[in-house]
């Protein structure tokens, strides 16, 4: 294996700039979730281009490459990028800028799936030294509701072959690029979007006896709400809730007929992520009645809980020292952050690794979903060259 090694390190190494190129391409072309038209086709053209074979036009826009090495049927391994862009502005002065506007690669899709096509180029070179077959997964639409992983799965991805276990990895810009870091177990949280409108009765600010206020009402069961996760939810059990939209348009002198207020809920117990959806629920429906007001209060399940295989990101980790040095493999904690890879882990063996993207030299330390988000590109050097390791080292001969 250290013969193999060399080579993929010697592969990253030479195909570095011409994935910068593709990735840079991807954000300057980026697009919204499942509509990824032009970027499903231009994977499409970069896997014609390495001779890789695949089906297109899973959930419309995604992708599923193979790589078949010795004995194909022995054992089938998964790699997972996602595709789509987020609605922000992009602010950075660079010249591969968003050219759709409204429209930017703020969450690192771009980086996911250039560094997937460099990796299906180095296995696809490398593919008489391995034995089982890659699946190459190119996913639609990870920022939105229901998950393209969700529907790419009921479209059949896991089948025909069914991957024993799948990998994937994200960029993360509170890591020095060069460096990688792994979790094993649990490790990111389901996520559910709360919809709740409170609704009163509006009228005159200065007769508050003659209206049903709805400001006041949402202020009650706002603060109330936070006893599911200070009172209610266990210690071993992490749990958030956050509300990050409120509309309530009346004015200074004006109290209006509703608020409308949007949210998120985070946790990593499912059977206590039911029941908090309950309490929640009863929880504002009971207060806007005391108060002589009413409350719609909707629950839009979203991902699951991500759970990383110990066994599958034990030997990623390992295989990540041998690849990078001890010094710079870390270990993640728990985040209350949500991911789509999350239904892969939930069916099977999975490993959710993070790239690390920052500079501080550069100045490219920008939080993920923000603006100026960007890349120490050095470090897809080490997005290509590590994953293909770590693929190699579960088909190795």
């Amino acid at each position: 294996m250290e013969k193999l090694l060399k080579i993929i390190k010697e592969k990253a190494a030479l195909y570095k700039e011409e994935v910068i190129i593709i990735r840079r391409h991807l954000h300057q072309n980026p697009e919204l979730s499942f509509e990824e038209y032009n970027t499903s086709k231009y994977v499409c053209s970069k896997l014609d281009e390495f001779g890789i074979k695949y089906q297109s036009g899973i959930v419309k826009t995604g992708i599923v490459g193979l790589i078949e090495g010795i004995n194909p049927n022995s054992k089938t391994i998964a790699l997972r990028a996602d595709l789509d862009a987020l609605p922000i502005v992009e602010e950075n002065d660079v010249s591969y800028k968003s050219v759709n506007e409204g429209v930017m690669h703020a969450c690192g899709h771009d980086v996911h799936t250039s560094s997937l096509l460099g990796v299906a180029k180095i296995l696809n070179e490398v593919k008489n030294q391995f034995e089982g077959t890659v699946k190459l997964i190119f996913q639609p639409g990870e920022e939105r509701l229901p998950g393209g992983a969700s529907l790419m799965i009921k479209e059949g991805v896991m089948e025909n072959p069914t991957p024993d276990l799948i990998i994937g990895q994200h960029v993360y810009p509170q890591l020095e690029a060069g460096k990688v870091g792994f979790k094993s177990g649990m490790y990111m949280a389901s996520t559910d979007e709360l919809f709740m409108t409170v609704k009163g009765k509006g009228g005159h600010a200065a007769l508050p006896h003659l209206n049903i206020d709805p400001v006041l009402i949402t202020a009650h069961i706002l603060t109330s709400l936070q006893q599911i996760v200070s009172r209610m939810s266990s210690p071993t059990a992490p749990t958030v809730l956050s509300f990050g939209k409120i509309i309530g348009n009346g004015a200074t002198n004006i109290i209006p007929d509703k608020v409308e207020l949007e949210g998120t809920f985070r946790a990593m117990d499912e059977k206590w992520r039911e029941e908090a959806h309950v309490k929640m629920k009863k929880m504002a429906e009971s207060i806007a009645e005391s108060m002589g007001g009413k409350c719609e209060f909707k629950v839009v399940k979203g991902y699951p809980f991500l759970v990383n295989d110990e066994v599958v990101t034990d030997k990623a980790k390992q295989a990540a020292i041998d690849f990078l040095g001890k010094e710079n493999v870390i270990d993640l904690d728990l985040r209350m952050t949500a991911e789509d890879f999350a239904y892969y882990s939930q069916i099977k063996p999975a490993c959710f690794y993070r790239l690390g993207t920052n500079n501080e030299s550069k100045n490219i330390n920008s939080g993920l979903h923000t603006s100026t988000f960007n890349i120490d590109e050095n470090a897809l050097e080490t997005a290509i060259g590590l994953m293909s390791w770590i693929a190699l080292n579960e088909l190795k001969n």
